[in-house]
C-alpha cells in the first residue's frame, strides 16, 4: 500500500510540476530562421485560456439564442411561442365572431321593424303555466332582494299605466313635427356628457343612483334587446314619426324584442356594462329620420 501511495503521489507531483513548467513558443521565418516572435507558456496558462474561450463562446451562443430570432429554431422553444400566438389568434377570432353575431341580430331586428314584421302577442306561443312558474322561480333565485323588489315595483307601475290608457297596436305613420311630440324623460339625473356628434358621441350620458329604472321616452316597439361588447345591455325602441331611441349600458333588460311599450314604462335598469362605460349611467340616443339629434332640446332630464 505504501508503495502504491508513493507512486500515486509521485504522479500527482509530476503533474503539478508539469503545470508549472514554462515553455517558450517561438515563431520563426521558415526560410531565414529569423525569430519573429516568442512567448512563454505553461500548461496551466493553456488550460485557463482554453477554458475562458469555451465559457465566452457558451455565453455568446446563449445570448444569440435568447435575444435573436434564432431562438425559433431551437427544438421545443419555437413550438411554445407558436402555440401562444395561435391561442391569441383564436381568442381574437372568437371575439370577432361574437361581435358579428350581435351585429347580425341587430340588423335583422331593424329590418323586421322597417318591413313591418313586428311580433305581436298573438304571435307569441303560449307557455305552460307550470313551466312558467318553474322558470320564474329559477330566475328569482338568481336575483338579489333589491332587484326582486325593484321588479315588483315596476310591474305594479306598468299595470297602472296600462290600466289608465288603452293599448294601441299600430304605430302612426304620420310625420309629426318634433316640436309637437311629447317625450317622457327616460331618467332623472345629472348629465355627465352631452351630445357631441363630432366625437361620435350621438347621445347624452345621465348619472343616476343604482337600480334606477330606465323608462321609454315614447310609445313604441322594442326592436333591439341584446348585449354588445361596447355598449353592454342595450334596448332600442322604434317610435312613430320616424323616431328611434336607444338606452345603453343597462344592468338588466326588462323587455324583449317585439314588446310594445308605453311612454314612461320601465324597459331596463341603470348599469355599467360594456367596454365604453366607466361608471353607472345611462347613455341615451334620439334618432330622427336616420340622423342623431340632441335629446336635451326635447327632453328635460
Amino acid at each position: 500500500m505504501s508503495e502504491e501511495n508513493q507512486i500515486h503521489k509521485g504522479k500527482w507531483q509530476r503533474f503539478r510540476e508539469s503545470l508549472s513548467n514554462t515553455y517558450r513558443l517561438v515563431v520563426m521565418n521558415d526560410e531565414t530562421f529569423e525569430e519573429v516572435n516568442s512567448t512563454k507558456l505553461s500548461l496551466l496558462n493553456i488550460y485557463v485560456l482554453l477554458s475562458s474561450v469555451l465559457v465566452i463562446m457558451a455565453i455568446l451562443v446563449w445570448l444569440m439564442i435568447a435575444f435573436t430570432p434564432l431562438r425559433k429554431y431551437v427544438p421545443g422553444y419555437g413550438d411554445v411561442m407558436q402555440d401562444q400566438e395561435i391561442r391569441e389568434l383564436y381568442r381574437q377570432v372568437e371575439e370577432l365572431e361574437d361581435e358579428l353575431v350581435t351585429h347580425r341580430k341587430y340588423s335583422e331586428n331593424f329590418r323586421r321593424i322597417l318591413v313591418g314584421e313586428v311580433v305581436t302577442e298573438d304571435d307569441v306561443p303560449k307557455v305552460d303555466p307550470e313551466m312558467m312558474d318553474e322558470a320564474v322561480a329559477d330566475t328569482a333565485a338568481e336575483l338579489s332582494e333589491e332587484e326582486l323588489e325593484l321588479r315588483n315595483e315596476l310591474t305594479l307601475e306598468e299595470v297602472g299605466v296600462k290600466a289608465q290608457a288603452p293599448r294601441t297596436t299600430n304605430l302612426s305613420p304620420k310625420d309629426t313635427p318634433l316640436e309637437r311630440l311629447f317625450f317622457s324623460s327616460p331618467i332623472s339625473g345629472e348629465i355627465s356628457a352631452g351630445f357631441m356628434p363630432d366625437k361620435e358621441h350621438f347621445g347624452v350620458d345621465v348619472l343616476a343612483p343604482k337600480n334606477t329604472p330606465i323608462k321609454a321616452a315614447m310609445d313604441g316597439y322594442v326592436f333591439l334587446s341584446d348585449w354588445t361588447l361596447e355598449t353592454g345591455n342595450t334596448i332600442g325602441i322604434q317610435h312613430s314619426s320616424n323616431l328611434i331611441t336607444f338606452y345603453k349600458h343597462n344592468s338588466v333588460l326588462l323587455k324583449e324584442v317585439g314588446s310594445y311599450v308605453k311612454a314612461g314604462e320601465a324597459v331596463a335598469v341603470i348599469g355599467n356594462t360594456g367596454t365604453m362605460s366607466n361608471g353607472p349611467h345611462l347613455h341615451f340616443e334620439l334618432w330622427y329620420k336616420g340622423k342623431p339629434i340632441d335629446p336635451t332640446e326635447y327632453i328635460d332630464f
